[in-house]
């Protein structure tokens, strides 16, 4: 890697891949020997399936996005996870990064469409890992027992090819489409995520309680369709 990209393995204040618990989690998760890929699948995995995504737990104060604060509290969304693993990653030597894109999800709930206004996600968050010499997509934002109530396939991810949302979902309706990218950062763009919830999601700004899992739940989709 060249030397200007170490920056990828350096902790900082979101992404504190030096903080005991990330650490910890990171050490036991992927284990102390093995090839990077078959770690990096490992802590995809934890991250993925041990974080409750939750949309509604939005919040941008500073600390807030911190990969230790995140991981404490069992539940993020997509950013807050795409930092956790980025965190993990870097704890172990794998350098990391943050991507960004808007997508358009034709899966959330009713209630969420409704606080958001719009069905498009700006800055979406997913983490890029480097492994065997390339950058690779890794997305650990739904937990498997989301995509079972959604009726959604989840994302797998095997350290060599980009593991991204699907166009559609298992009984072949419309599900995810990537709008615009927005490209990778070292660390948290704090005041463009603020920037953006202002701008695109204003009713969402003053913070809302809820329950994503249960209202998923209320629109699961009927086995044999």
């Amino acid at each position: 890697m060249p030397v200007e990209d170490e920056r990828y393995l350096r902790p900082t204040h979101a992404i504190d891949s030096d903080h005991p618990r990330i650490r910890a989690f990171a050490e036991e998760t992927a284990g102390g020997e093995g090839e990077p890929v078959a770690r990096a699948v490992r802590l995809y995995y934890a991250v993925r399936d041990g974080l409750r995504y939750d949309p509604y737990s939005v919040a941008l104060d500073p600390d807030s996005l911190r990969a230790s604060v995140v991981l404490e509290s069992g539940r993020g969304y997509c950013v807050a996870k795409a930092v956790v693993l980025a965190a993990a990653a870097r704890a172990i030597g794998i350098p990391s990064r943050l991507g960004f894109a808007d997508v358009r999800n034709h899966l959330a709930t009713p209630r969420l469409l409704q606080m958001m206004g719009t069905d498009i996600f700006y800055y979406h968050g997913y983490t890029e890992l480097f492994l065997e010499g390339l950058w690779v997509k890794a997305t650990p934002a739904f937990n498997v027992q989301l995509c079972e109530k959604f009726g959604v396939k989840p994302l797998e991810f095997d350290g060599r090819a980009d593991s991204i949302f699907h166009s559609f979902d298992s009984t072949g309706r419309r599900h995810m489409e990537y709008v615009l990218d927005r490209g990778v950062r070292d660390d948290v763009p704090l005041e463009e995520l603020r920037d953006a919830m202002v701008r695109y999601y204003p009713k969402m700004t003053g913070g809302i309680g809820g329950d994503f899992h249960e209202e998923a739940g209320e629109h699961r989709v009927p086995k044999g369709l």
